[in-house]
């Protein structure tokens, strides 16, 4: 797990104390500014600027502010527009795309790419944007974009990702910090642009999304009854979709053992020795993980147990892709087995790219960097990254009816689909035997065409996508539009 560092893994977050203080819900007198009629709704993305910022607010979110503009870039076919989700001095910086379909009646797509601390630009540019970044000074259009039929948005967060920034070094170091503006921000875009109101909200993210996700769904259902309460429409949030999540740490570390030494799908990795040494070591791992980071947590001790099953079974591949065993490629830099991320990189710290998206003059000075290593280490020393229960939070939104895809890519290592199918099934609520009793079968495209497995019961699916590693929409961009598009319209795989 430790390669987390160094890799592109995806996040969201959540509220860390009550919703309605963190969301800026200013009690009844925002309530009233909103009841007098003091707030007017922008009304259309349309009537926004391409040269300057709109700023969005409203009285019953006193601490946000949502500054946006039309961002003519990408895709010339839809219209893009970026900006800043402002809190105070924080300020996090967005992308989002209409729908090439029908902006005004399809659904709404949240992503947020990984680390913790990589930008969501590698998402947009590199897998399931509109646009693919081909060079350092040109983008191709993707015609396997996510917005093929669905509204995106692709957001950098936590602050310190990507082109947000805080103003006074503020920082974020655990998941339940690093979401708690998503839902002010969700509610003022609803309230100004009015047909999205009611309109089905996906969140959607990958690998540290695996953690992020089910807290950001679980902020916004949670917020609802106060929106109510305010007299705004309540925000329609429909499903979590997670790919390659690293979503719990106690099924994760004994798949890394299982994953290269008995993975039915793929050949073993390690030799008879290290397997038995490994298998040896998984019962231990899994005890300590058990009493020390679950059934209480001391934070001594659960490091201590998380360094053991690091060394034991977490060790990573020194001559194989870790994001993808089958595509070989040495050494522990990312961007060495994916160029295009330096690409990404180079393309995005152009002045007339960041001029064009109206990225603010402090993250223009600080340049654009796709992976901040000190907001990682931060979730290492808080132990986030390896003992924070997300699963619970899945269950939680499975009992409430919102549904759950957990989709991996069958070669991935670092979050393998050993360890996120032991993750689902091993999930507590009321129609869990609805998903358990169901075998795994093969789900296809084109007719005949074997995409993976998939199993769904109880608003659960989980599926696998052969052929594609740790950034599926990257590898297999045909079978991974094909199971969004399913999704999204609640079609059975």
């Amino acid at each position: 797990m430790k390669l987390l560092l160094s890799g592109l893994l995806a996040y969201a977050g959540s509220f860390a104390t009550s919703a309605a203080q963190q969301s800026g819900f200013g009690g009844q007198n925002a309530f009233s500014a909103y009841d007098d009629g003091l707030f007017t709704p922008v009304g259309d993305l349309s009537a926004l600027s391409s040269t300057e910022f709109t700023t969005l607010s409203h009285p019953a979110f006193a601490r946000h502010k949502v500054r946006v503009k039309q961002s003519k870039f990408c895709d010339g076919s839809v219209r893009a527009y970026t900006g800043y989700i402002d809190i105070e001095a924080r300020h996090l910086f967005f992308y989002f795309f209409e729908s090439r379909r029908d902006p005004d009646t399809d659904d709404v797509i949240f992503w947020t790419s990984g680390g913790p601390g990589a930008s969501s630009s590698l998402g947009l540019f590199m897998e399931l944007g509109p646009c693919r970044v081909t060079s350092a000074n040109e983008t191709k259009r993707n015609p396997y974009g996510w917005n093929d039929q669905a509204n995106i948005f692709f957001v950098d967060q936590p602050v310190g990702v990507g082109f947000s920034y805080a103003e006074y070094g503020e920082s974020v170091a655990t998941t339940k910090d690093a979401g708690d503006d998503i839902a002010a921000f969700m509610s003022i875009f609803f309230e100004h642009f009015t047909k999205f109101k009611g309109r089905a909200l996906h969140l959607a993210g990958e690998s540290y999304g695996g953690r992020y996700i089910p807290v950001f769904a679980s902020a916004i259902y949670d917020n609802n009854p106060r929106l109510i309460e305010a007299g705004l429409t309540p925000i329609n949030i429909s499903s979590i979709m997670i790919g390659n999540g690293c979503t719990d740490s106690g099924t994760m570390y004994p798949s890394y053992y299982r994953t290269r030494c008995e993975d039915p799908t793929f050949p073993p990795t390690d030799g008879i020795s290290d397997c038995v040494r490994m298998k040896q070591l998984v019962p231990r791992c899994e005890k300590r993980y058990q009493e020390s980071c679950v059934d209480k947590f001391d934070m001594i001790d659960c490091g201590a147990a998380l360094e053991f099953c690091e060394s034991a079974v977490g060790t990573t591949y020194r001559d194989l892709n870790n994001y993808d065993r089958a595509r070989p490629c040495k050494g522990l830099s990312i961007t060495e087995c994916y160029p295009i991320i330096q690409h990404i990189t180079n393309f995005l710290n152009k002045d007339h790219i960041q001029s064009l998206l109206g990225v603010d003059p402090v993250a223009r000075g600080r340049g654009f960097q796709w992976n901040s290593m000190d907001i990682n280490m931060a979730f290492w020393e808080t132990l986030d990254i390896s003992s924070f229960p997300a699963h619970y939070y899945i269950a939680a939104l499975l009992e409430r009816g919102i549904r759950a895809l957990i989709y991996v890519g069958a070669t991935d290592f670092i979050c393998n689909w050993m360890g996120n199918e032991a993750m689902t099934m091993g999930l507590e609520w009321s129609k869990k035997d609805e998903f358990r009793r169901e075998p795994l079968h093969v789900w296809t495209i084109k007719g005949n065409q074997i995409a993976g497995l998939t199993r769904s019961g109880g608003g659960l699916t989980f599926a696998t996508i052969v052929g594609a590693g740790h950034m599926a929409p990257y590898d297999k961009p045909i079978e991974s539009l094909e199971l969004a598009n399913k999704w999204l319209a609640g079609e059975e795989l």
